[in-house]
């Protein structure tokens, strides 16, 4: 089956699903708005769907995917889009979210072009500008670990960057107020695409695995 036709078949039983019979959730969040609680910053990663791997029914997640799902520094700048500070800026400021989770992954493309390096600098890439958010990361580990092999220091620079993603956050001041006053909480998580474990990455603290099929 053609991918297009099997997407159309997707939506017939998603249609199937959801608008016909008892089924009420459309019904009720057409009718109500939406009101999530938690907001996930996720990469594009075809394999890594925020929504699939939680599990969330409609409503549940709002959803930001960027090319590896990085959170850039708070900024003045009016002569430029910020899409993902728009995103972010709506799920707090609006929605008022309870919690923000940045969501990472193994194999993940965006930071292996970090750690390579061989796109960073291009100035006709988007991608170099864009992961250059998490350019500590990379500074970090091949400082602390040249010894790794290139695999591993991706693995390491994953877990990395999603510590600058958390700090990024803090950086927006309605952010940092709500958090400062205990009503939104940040989490880093990791998903391993091999093993399908799902770890917690707390500042401060020792990670903790928060899921792992046997």
């Amino acid at each position: 089956m053609k991918a297009l036709d099997r997407l159309r078949a997707g939506y017939q039983k998603f249609s199937e699903a959801y608008f016909s019979g008892d089924n009420l959730t459309f019904k009720e969040l057409v009718a109500k708005g939406q009101n999530p609680e938690v907001l996930i910053i996720g990469c594009c990663d075809s394999r890594v769907s925020p929504s699939i791997i939680t599990q969330a029914e409609p409503g549940e997640l709002f959803t930001i995917r960027n090319v590896a799902n990085l959170v850039p520094p708070y900024t003045h700048q009016e002569d430029t889009y910020h899409g993902v500070s728009a995103a972010i800026e709506f799920a707090v400021r609006h929605l008022e979210v309870e919690h923000i989770v940045v969501l990472g992954h193994s194999q993940c493309g965006g930071i292996r072009a970090l750690m390579e390096s061989g796109i960073l600098g291009k100035k006709d890439s988007f991608i170099s500008t864009w992961v250059s958010i998490a350019e500590a990361a990379k500074d970090k580990v091949n400082a602390e670990f040249p010894h790794l092999s290139m695999d591993e220091k991706c693995h390491l620079c994953e877990q990395e960057a999603l510590q600058i993603s958390l700090n990024n956050l803090l950086s927006f001041p309605w952010v940092r107020s709500k958090v400062e006053a205990k009503k939104l909480f940040l989490h880093a998580w990791h998903f391993d695409l091999d093993s399908g474990q799902l770890t917690e990455f707390i500042p401060g603290e020792q990670s903790k695995i928060l899921y792992h099929y046997k």
